[in-house]
């Protein structure tokens, strides 16, 4: 049976049992703060199980895309190395919220394994949760008499609470939980080892293939456990899994799901698969990466140096670092291997064929960029191990093995592989500290402390009511407090709402919750796990009451312009570069239109001015807001409607009309496109490899704009004294380049006599000829001089510092026979550039650097000159 065969078969078991088959969320999270990526199959119903949303179906299956490559869940460094870890991963899942519980979960498990899989029943285990006495839980003695009518009970094993009591976060809903655990061994190891002994003992044949939660607690912060009001279930079963046990196989990547794409690499490569341990770990990590890769592109996250952008880039770098090393890939490759995953996968996920090129072209560009990393790093790296061999050292210093990690990328396992195969350690304490001291930097977010809720009013949902109204009178449902460096704050969730939480690009609303006695501003509004949550600096005097809920106005309607803008906005681009663009960000504030999409080179002058015709012919049109609020998503699709990739869509949509602009959207907007006042695009570039960024101008920010513009050029107009702004400018310029030529003229003169100067000031010693003195020009201009003596002297060695406006440099140059003889100019920099508070560096040939304190140059000076006497008489 074909892995796409086994996906349909569970779908249409599930369906028998009166399921909602739905799709799987996007890969990428965007609602979550506690997460990045969807790492289980709950994920995209933790607002359900949070009881924040109306739960509309109590049955539910799917399959659901995950990628686990960072915090508590984090396989990345078993990818390929074992048989059955993945970053990204298919999650079958059943769900029941509120309607069936443990009997319906065992038996069904059972059944759909046993009878529908065909699987044998004697090499199946499950385990149980035996129990804690810390949170005062028994015994699960209801699920162990479950599974005794259905296995012998010497197959039924008692699991602590490490691997038997599944809890959402530190607080949350929670429960025990059951696994279903296979046996893969050939009957000889059977017989010599029973496998009781081996379920999670992490035996590559002996494996969990699915999971069977029953949420039955609540975690409140202190930790103390209460009943929830309703009782759900959650399973996870691992697809990739299922497919081996199915399809026969004793690894995962032996199976279908990833055989395709290994034989087409090997293809590519020219080396068989299965021929050589090393050589097929690559194949499998390649294989696993570009699933990854692929999925999180499709959804909408581009490689990029921060976040869930940088997770991507990591992977991605990985799979290249493999095929780079031990598959003598040295050109992009995975690009070439998107096809043969689209041709598996498509039908399922059919954003994967949508953006099939897309993705194609996002990894080749990340792709050659690693590839020319790559190249410099090893080279960089064959420096310092010359270095330290020279030196008679067997180790390279972790700070140096950072530097090529951090500043230019280089991997340091791959660093460790090149150090290994010369017989060289490298410092990983050193690195280690290095790699904390840097997160230290570089951590953007304080650690928040979130307390438990506080309930006031109960209610089944928080109702928004900001689509109609921006005034409502409503109650706290909820509220709890959060501190974020050492400032509390709070949040309030009310029974009725018109703020709208920060979505789809939109930031939140502001503005003001009163009573009769006291006004609480409320500084931002967010949207969390389906909540809509109002943050303010204080709380009500009493929580209790009926408040009024108002948004500010005027913030509101120039957001709502904004957003209306954008969607005029992408319309006209599909219209002037193309139907390839795609939104693929967005950031509206009452002041703030930023717009991303899919687009490869840069827009010309005359493609921006056409798209700013187009959006304000639209506004001038004045088109009335054609509002659909639960428009079946397949009505939708048939009409036209544009759907975002990435985006959580539901049965029911939103649909949002401006004339021929037509768009799922939940966000807020003008009533008419006139209300938008005008538009003018303010800067257009590139933000990623394929992704471009438009900064805009609406209403009365755009005033203020076309103001200042004119502004300018009446100044600039008044400089030159003449209307004729351009041809003034023009003329400026020519006789600029005139003057500029006779300059470089004038410069070239004088640095050839400080270069004859120095020449006659050379002194000789034991063979080298010495310039050491401080200059009065500079960095770049004594790096120029060095240069050409550089050419000219091959045993000069050249030191020379400067300070000009108290700005400290140096810069130190070998010629090739002092280079030859063991001189480093690069490693000297790199040493004394720290005596002036700066930084720089370069190659043993040539090295220079600036700096903050000037008052150790003749320290540094005299560090230098011993570094190098010791490099060159030693």
């Amino acid at each position: 049976m074909n892995s796409n065969k086994i996906r349909e078969e569970f779908f249409k078991f599930f369906e028998s049992k009166n399921h909602k088959i739905v799709p799987s969320a996007p890969m990428v999270i965007k609602d979550d703060p506690t997460l990045m990526f969807t790492n289980a199959g709950m994920n995209q119903f933790k607002d359900l199980f949070l009881g924040n949303s109306i739960i509309k179906y109590h049955r539910i299956a799917d399959s659901q895309k995950c990628l686990r490559v960072s915090g508590k869940h984090n396989d990345l460094e078993e990818v390929g190395h074992d048989t059955y870890h993945h970053t990204m991963f298919e999650m079958l899942g059943n769900w029941s919220f509120g309607d069936y519980f443990k009997k319906e979960a065992i038996e069904w498990g059972y059944e759909f394994l046993i009878d529908v899989m065909g699987l044998d029943k004697n090499r199946m285990y499950v385990t149980v949760f035996e129990g804690s006495k810390e949170d005062n839980v028994d015994f699960d003695q209801e699920a162990y008499d479950l599974w005794k009518e259905l296995v012998p009970e010497s197959h039924i094993i008692n699991g602590n609470k490490k691997d038997n009591f599944w809890e959402m976060g530190e607080t949350g809903p929670c429960g025990p939980c059951s696994e279903l655990h296979y046996d893969l061994r050939d009957e000889k190891d059977r017989a010599e080892v029973d496998g009781v002994s081996l379920v999670n003992k992490d035996n590559p044949l002996v494996i969990e293939i699915w999971n069977l939660v029953f949420m039955q607690f609540n975690r409140k912060k202190g930790g103390l456990l209460e009943l929830l009001p309703s009782r759900h279930v959650d399973t996870g079963m691992g697809f990739e899994r299922l497919c081996m046990i199915v399809q026969g196989k004793k690894s995962n990547y032996d199976t279908d799901v990833f055989q395709l794409i290994i034989q087409k690499l090997s293809s590519l490569c020219s080396i068989p698969y299965e021929q050589d341990e090393k050589t097929d770990i690559a194949m499998r990590v390649i294989s696993d990466h570009l699933r990854a890769i692929a999925f999180s592109i499709a959804d909408g996250q581009i490689p990029s140096n921060v976040k869930a952008g940088y997770v991507i880039r990591r992977i991605l770098r990985r799979a290249v670092r493999y095929g780079y090393t031990y598959l003598n890939f040295r050109t992009a490759f995975m690009c070439k291997l998107v096809p043969t995953l689209v041709e598996q996968l498509g039908k399922q996920f059919p954003e994967l064929a949508a953006q099939q090129s897309f993705i194609a072209k996002i990894v080749e560009e990340e792709e050659s960029t690693f590839l020319r990393t790559l190249a410099t790093g090893i080279n960089m790296l064959d420096s310092l191990l010359v270095d330290i061999k020279k030196d008679g050292k067997t180790q390279l210093s972790g700070n140096s093995a950072f530097v090529l990690y951090d500043t230019f990328g280089f991997p340091l396992d791959l660093t460790e592989l090149i150090c290994r195969e010369n017989e060289i350690d490298v410092d990983i304490e050193e690195f280690n500290l290095e790699l904390k001291k840097q997160k230290e930097r570089s951590r953007n977010a304080a650690t928040v402390e979130t307390h438990d809720w506080v309930e006031v009013n109960a209610c089944a949902e928080s109702k928004f009511l900001g689509y109609d109204h921006l005034v409502a009178e409503t109650q706290i449902a909820r509220y709890r407090t959060v501190v974020t460096k050492n400032k509390k704050q709070y949040q309030i969730v009310l029974t009725h709402t018109p703020f709208y939480g920060t979505s789809g690009g939109q930031i939140g609303d502001t503005g003001l919750i009163t009573n009769a006695n006291e006004i609480v501003e409320v500084v931002d509004t967010v949207k969390e796990n389906g909540l809509i949550i109002h943050l303010v600096n204080k709380l009500p005097e009493s929580v209790d009451g009926i408040f009024t809920a108002e948004v500010n106005k005027n913030n509101r309607k120039s957001s709502a312009a904004n957003h209306t803008a954008t969607h005029l906005l992408h319309k006209a681009l599909r219209t002037v570069l193309g139907s390839h663009v795609e939104q693929k960000g967005s950031m509206v504030s009452p002041s703030v239109l930023r717009f991303d999409f899919s687009h490869y080179q840069k827009m010309t002058v005359e493609e921006i001015d056409e798209v700013v015709r187009l959006v304000n012919a639209k506004i001038r049109s004045n088109y009335i807001c054609e509002e659909e609020r639960e428009c079946h998503i397949d009505q939708a699709k048939g009409r036209g409607a544009m759907m975002l990739f990435g985006e959580k869509y539901g049965e029911h949509v939103r649909t949002i009309k401006f004339g021929e602009s037509f768009e799922l959207c939940g966000g807020i907007h003008a009533e008419r496109t006139g209300d938008i006042g005008g538009f003018s695009i303010v800067s257009e570039g590139a933000i990623s490899s394929g992704i471009r960024r438009i900064e805009a101008s609406t209403g009365a920010n755009k005033v203020e704009l076309d103001i200042a513009t004119k502004k300018l050029i009446v100044e600039i107009q008044s400089i030159f004294n003449t209307k004729s702004v351009l041809e003034s400018i023009e003329k400026l310029m020519k006789t600029n380049s005139e003057l500029g030529k006779t300059v470089e003229i004038f410069n070239k003169e004088k640095t050839d006599l400080h270069k004859q100067s120095i020449k006659k000031r050379l002194i000789e010693e034991d063979g080298i000829l010495w310039y050491i003195s401080e200059m009065k020009a500079p960095v770049g201009v004594i790096k120029d001089i060095a240069t050409q003596l550089y050419g000219e002297i091959p045993n000069i060695a050249f030191i020379s510092t400067t300070s000009i406006d108290d700005k400290p440099g140096v810069v130190v140059m070998f010629g090739k026979q002092c280079v030859q003889m063991g001189a480093n100019a690069g490693a000297i920099v790199k040493n004394v550039s720290k005596l002036i508070q700066g930084g720089g560096g370069g190659q043993p040939h040539i090295a220079s650097a600036g700096g903050k304190d000037s008052s150790k140059l003749d320290e540094l000076m005299d560090l230098a000159k011993s570094m190098a006497r010791e490099m060159l008489y030693k």
